[in-house]
């Protein structure tokens, strides 16, 4: 019988090894559910080093477990091993082949970074050149004062962090949030409407910008499933911008120690319907007290015992001691 060349069994090897890890490297789910449009850069990113990790460990604990076969002491040999001394092709080999992977990783890295706004801050932004992004016609009303955030305010936002993609670092979001984070809650601001709220609402499809700032120490937002960490550091605003892609509900975590009570520092994102985002709005704008009725009745004229006797219902004034203090008031 022929006995089959050895570069026929390494090729064989190579073409399994290759077919196993491009397989396992595109179905592993180690990663949750993918809910904004950055998702995908980065899983794919995680995708090309699990199919390479793969394989360097299909490698190396091949020839680990074949090295034990093949070249176990057998029953009665007490002789030496084979004297080698180097195999400097080798040693060459197994030194290039990671060089070349570290550097294309790192390379990959640095195009997902910047396809992601690593290096596009949204305080870099030209404004003479500032482009308005159509926004969708269902935010109208109640999301229109949300759209118009000052670029004033844009302009203080730092040199790091991620900022709008090349694709959307021209235009202006469709929804502005300020964040604030605090030992143990974040706080979420919606400039120029009002509302403030413990849990982030925005519309899927929406062009969002986050406007990160700590109060007290540093934090991380970390949303998972939208493959996105951002610090927020105390004075000095960051800048997260996304568009949610999956409606629901995802936790909104605190990625860096910052107390004793760090663990319990989270809260949800919620992604809504365009439908459902106007109402929502619509609904926590309705619940404000409305301060017109109290601003006009504080400019009309009033004398000092009608004021006086405001105060007598909630202080326990006789009737001749607000008198009293009517005189004691008169000019």
């Amino acid at each position: 019988m022929q006995q089959i060349p050895a570069p026929f069994w390494t090729l064989m090897i190579g073409v399994i090894v290759t077919l196993v890890s491009l397989w396992f490297g595109q179905n592993n789910h180690f990663l949750p559910e993918q809910a904004s449009e950055q998702a995908p850069l980065v899983d794919d990113f995680f995708n090309v080093m699990v199919t390479i990790g793969t394989a360097l460990f299909i490698v190396v604990q091949g020839a680990i477990i074949y090295s034990l076969i093949r070249f176990r002491r057998r029953p009665g040999d007490d002789t030496d091993g084979l004297p080698i001394e180097g195999n400097l092709p080798l040693e060459a080999f197994w030194t290039a082949i990671p060089a070349v992977i570290v550097v294309g990783l790192g390379l990959y890295s640095v195009v997902v970074f910047q396809d992601m706004g690593g290096f596009s801050p949204g305080g870099h932004h030209d404004h003479g050149m500032m482009m308005a992004h159509a926004p969708q016609t269902v935010i109208t009303d109640v999301g229109e004062p949300m759209l118009a955030q000052a670029e004033g305010d844009r302009a203080n936002v730092q040199v790091y962090g991620f900022g709008g993609s090349p694709e959307t670092e021209a235009n202006t979001p469709d929804l502005t949030v300020n964040v604030t984070g605090m030992q143990y809650a974040w706080i979420f601001t919606y400039p120029g409407t009002g509302i403030v709220d413990g849990e982030l609402h925005v519309p899927i499809g929406q062009d969002v910008q986050l406007r990160l700032e700590a109060k007290d120490v540093i934090h991380s937002f970390w949303v998972p499933q939208f493959r996105l960490k951002q610090d927020a550091l105390p004075g000095q605003p960051a800048e997260l911008r996304f568009v949610a892609t999956r409606e629901g509900t995802y936790p909104v975590v605190c990625a860096e120690l910052c107390g004793a009570y760090h663990g319990g520092m989270r809260t949800q994102v919620i992604v809504h319907s365009l439908e459902d985002y106007s109402a929502w709005v619509a609904s926590r704008v309705a619940e404000m007290p409305d301060n017109s009725e109290a601003i006009a009745q504080t400019l009309s004229p009033s004398t000092d015992a009608d004021y006086l006797a405001q105060i007598a219902q909630d202080v326990p004034l006789e009737t001749a001691q607000i008198a009293q203090l009517s005189q004691t008031l008169r000019p």
